[in-house]
């Protein structure tokens, strides 16, 4: 997505043209890039969960076989979420022809068609709950729970290489959060559509 984005940058708009088919892959690895971020981001909360609360046990709870669960269910879930979500797409004829977003995704392509896209709305907002409620979610509990421990143990080294290992993680995913719910709120409103393309720039 990203070669093609800043090939697109410059020539002009004009001239920038995707086939229907490059746009599907292109909206297919987009929404599994950010579907997959909210999924590891999950893991790493839950890892450093782990590392902080239960130091003694990191090992024994974080071990390969653990690891490879969770990396497996993480790239899983979100391959079949996206795979629905796309499907529900394709199946719909195509009326128009301009995209109007710095890169193809799902509300792009069904945008293209002149049919009803409600069993789409339907399931992007119920995918959209699910990948955001999850995500926000697990990283406010564990992050909850890391806080508890540090206020709770007193110990200046424990707190400083707490806050050391969360706060990349948080930070990243603050901006992550900020940007792709920007992004989706954008899409509701069509006189936004500059907003919208920073918003899902940034988000990448």
């Amino acid at each position: 997505m990203l070669p093609r984005l800043l090939a697109d940058i410059l020539v002009p708009p004009s001239e920038r043209i995707i086939s229907y088919y490059e746009c599907v892959v292109q909206a297919f690895t987009t929404h599994m890039f950010a579907t997959a971020s909210h999924t590891v981001l999950m893991i790493m909360a839950f890892d450093r969960y782990v590392a902080i609360c239960n130091p003694l046990r990191y090992t024994t709870i974080m071990n390969n076989r653990m690891v490879i669960k969770l990396t497996v269910s993480a790239w899983g879930v979100t391959f079949v979420l996206v795979a629905v979500l796309l499907g529900l797409t394709i199946r719909l004829s195509r009326c128009r022809r301009m995209v109007s977003n710095p890169f193809c995704d799902n509300a792009s392509l069904f945008k293209l068609s002149c049919e009803s896209v409600l069993i789409n709305n339907i399931y992007g907002l119920g995918y959209t709950v699910v990948i955001l409620g999850s995500s926000i979610g697990s990283t406010i509990l564990t992050y909850l729970k890391i806080t508890i421990a540090c206020l709770t143990s007193k110990n200046r080294a424990l707190n400083s290489r707490a806050l050391q290992t969360c706060s990349t993680h948080l930070t990243l995913y603050l901006i992550m959060i900020l940007s792709g719910l920007s992004s989706i709120t954008l899409h509701r409103f069509p006189e936004l559509s500059e907003q919208r393309k920073w918003a899902s720039i940034s988000f990448m």
